[in-house]
């Protein structure tokens, strides 16, 4: 998906060298990730973007979401938690990645003393044990190094929201915790805006696919596709199709 080898150019720090390497002691960020999923009944999982490696403290809210929990922490090679992210559901899976590059470039914009002040609080859908979607709410939390200004950790946290209703939708903000104000959030319901055959096609765009290739995935001409893409980035008053996905959560 080009999304994500967007967010990784973006968030590992890939080779830092002895002279600028992060010294934060990762034990510390490893003891809250484990106090709250043991205090809040998350699924906390940090990332180191220095090592490429990520830890996954599970509770059982794990179990309810149908995730073992043989090992935790669960230790994984990747920033990327597969496990938890292939139950996301498809279409808020590509708006948290989204979201996640938009806060990424918006603390890159910030003061270095003001980036702590500033965290994601998502609401989307899961599949649980009985392969049902449920809402949960995803927390996350940069950690920026004092020694080279880079990213060092991510914290995200996964719980189960106790209102279910039908009538909530998926949504994604960026919270100044320090002043309890919304900084941003996802101003585009696209299922208002785009038609189901559109919504696909963007979503077939989003993974990196051609026009081509969307067209034989779904058993219609190159055309239509164009018509299809077109009528997406007038409705989105976007330049192309990939900025529907980069400038249009702005």
């Amino acid at each position: 998906m080009q999304i994500v080898e967007t967010l990784n150019e973006a968030l590992l720090n890939k080779n830092p060298g002895r002279n600028c390497e992060c010294l934060l002691d990762i034990k510390v960020y490893k003891q809250i990730a484990l106090m709250y999923s043991r205090m809040e009944n998350t699924i906390s999982v940090l990332s180191d973007m220095q090592a490429d490696k990520s830890y996954v403290y599970k509770s059982k809210a794990a179990l309810e979401l149908g995730l073992d929990m043989n090992e935790n922490p669960l230790e994984i090679d990747s920033i990327w938690e597969e496990d938890i992210l292939k139950k996301i559901h498809p279409d808020d899976k590509l708006k948290k990645y989204i979201h996640e590059l938009r806060f990424f470039k918006f603390l890159d914009s910030q003061q270095p003393e003001e980036r702590a002040d500033y965290h994601v609080v998502s609401r989307m859908q899961m599949k649980d044990k009985n392969e049902n979607y449920r809402f949960v709410q995803h927390r996350m939390f940069y950690v920026y190094s004092p020694y080279n200004g880079k990213l060092r950790f991510a914290l995200c946290l996964y719980s189960i929201v106790p209102d279910q209703s039908v009538h909530l939708s998926s949504s994604f903000l960026i919270i100044n915790s320090a002043k309890g104000d919304v900084v941003a959030e996802d101003k585009l319901n696209y299922k208002n805006i785009l038609s189901k055959r559109e919504l696909e096609v963007l979503k077939f765009v989003g993974e990196g696919l051609t026009s081509k290739e969307i067209a034989d995935f779904l058993s219609i001409s190159i055309n239509t596709v164009s018509r299809h893409r077109q009528n997406i980035l007038e409705k989105l008053k976007v330049k192309n199709s990939v900025q529907a996905f980069n400038d249009s959560f702005h």
